[in-house]
């Protein structure tokens, strides 16, 4: 006889038979029955329980407790100690995927090293005053494939991004150039960067002095210098492709995710930094 059978015969019986009674006529053993019972018998969610559930999958499972319990006080009127929302992601088995660190692949030869002006200061006061800017590799498709990104540190939004085969010279350059094109900054926005080959290249800098930006180095080995942008290609690869495997899809098909992981960053993705609003609502909200 099925498990789920069983936890239900005797649950329609219990009223008139003792379980044990049950059970012997049965021959299932009390501990398996009281195994089976835990294991299929569907508990009734309350109406919070409901709605954390409800978020957690409309954000993907993107989020942690304390971006859901925003959500619910944002969206449903509803306060809450966020530890109450924890356990409940927990008993349902919704918490927000963990982000994988993978090691980073640099090549090329470097050339000119500037001072770390960025240091740290990962906020700033307008946008276009303070731009991040780094590569990582995406190993999903069938060649390897490098994405180049900026972001602007004033609400965290991608400015723009390019997707390779090759991480070279022209990649970055070809990123910083449809940047400056989308916002024309004006001269004195400082660029950060780490010390890969190709940002420590003359190309890029002096790129970037024509265009009058101020570069900005991490230290060398020292990833933290430059934690906004690592923690976002962090975002992308743990959320947008969470379930992928190292050269399990198409070439194309890896663009494709990457362009849609970029919208849903830029226009809905809540960010704590930001009151909780995504990149793009805050600028607007601030304008």
């Amino acid at each position: 006889m099925e498990p789920q059978i069983v936890v239900q015969v005797v649950k329609e019986l219990s009223s008139m038979y003792k379980i044990v009674d049950i059970l012997t006529v049965l021959e299932v053993p009390k501990a398996t029955y009281y195994r089976w019972k835990k294991k299929y018998t569907r508990s009734v969610m309350s109406p919070l329980e409901e709605v954390v559930v409800l978020l957690c999958g409309e954000s993907h499972f993107h989020y942690g407790h304390r971006k859901i319990k925003a959500l619910l006080k944002r969206i449903h009127g509803i306060e809450v100690n966020r530890k109450t929302v924890q356990k409940i992601m927990q008993k349902y088995q919704v918490q927000c995927q963990i982000k994988v660190k993978r090691p980073k692949y640099l090549n090329g030869e470097s050339n000119i090293v500037v001072k770390n002006i960025l240091n740290r200061e990962f906020t700033a006061a307008k946008p276009n005053e303070k731009w991040v800017t780094d590569i990582t590799y995406l190993p999903y498709g069938s060649k390897m494939l490098y994405l180049s990104t900026i972001i602007d540190l004033y609400n965290n939004e991608i400015v723009t991004y390019k997707v390779s085969e090759t991480q070279d010279v022209d990649l970055v350059k070809n990123t910083l150039n449809e940047a400056v094109e989308k916002r024309k900054p004006k001269d004195g926005l400082l660029i950060h960067t780490d010390q890969g080959s190709v940002y420590t290249s003359y190309v890029f800098q002096n790129l970037a002095k024509e265009k009058g930006i101020i570069t900005s180095m991490s230290r060398k080995g020292n990833c933290h210098d430059n934690a906004v942008i690592e923690s976002f290609h962090s975002s992308l690869k743990s959320e947008g492709f969470n379930t992928q495997r190292r050269a399990s899809i198409s070439n194309s098909k890896v663009v494709q995710m990457v362009n849609q992981y970029m919208y849903y960053y830029n226009q809905i993705r809540i960010q704590a930094k930001l009151n909780y609003l995504s990149p793009i609502e805050f600028g607007e909200q601030a304008a």
